[in-house]
């Protein structure tokens, strides 16, 4: 990303929302990523996050509303790699990952609850392109959303290519 998060609340303060602070953490290799949202809602099963995860992916953010679970991860190195291949900037999880140490050495942007070693279910089910919310904010897809070590934005437009000369 070009500009930092604070940078971006500082400059564009009636445009952006800011998801509070809930414990996400940074486990990508790459800590700052932007791009368009698109979203999915799945429970303690994670098929649709790989479905989605396989078409591309150019200049978007994958957002996942996980519940929050702690139970077992949504995403692990594989997923990660299908993301890198398709071209994903980054992926945010309201819920878990697994295999955090080969993640890291990823070029992923991927911001998470924690970590559990545990799978999740491969029942096909959720809810995708839908409006989510978590962190006290909507996340509303083709609005777009900026993640860096600060925290989460998001904005209905492209605040980067809107920037003041």
């Amino acid at each position: 990303m070009q500009m930092p998060t604070t940078d971006l609340c500082d400059e564009f303060s009636e445009q952006v929302k800011v998801a509070l602070p809930i414990g996400f953490k940074d486990f990508g290799g790459i800590k700052s990523f932007h791009g368009q949202i698109v979203t999915l809602k799945c429970f303690e099963n994670n098929p649709l996050v790989r479905q989605t995860l396989e078409t591309n992916g150019t200049n978007k953010v994958l957002v996942v509303d996980g519940g929050g679970s702690k139970n077992c991860a949504l995403m692990g190195d594989n997923i990660a790699e299908l993301a890198i291949k398709n071209n994903w900037n980054g992926v945010v999880i309201y819920g878990c990952i697994r295999d955090s140490v080969a993640i890291s050495k990823l070029p992923i942007g991927l911001k998470a609850l924690d970590v559990v070693p545990l799978k999740s279910g491969k029942k096909n089910e959720g809810d995708t392109g839908i409006t989510i919310n978590f962190a006290n904010i909507d996340f509303i897809p083709n609005h777009f959303i900026y993640c860096d070590e600060d925290g989460i934005i998001v904005a209905e437009n492209d605040l980067l290519n809107a920037r003041r000369p």
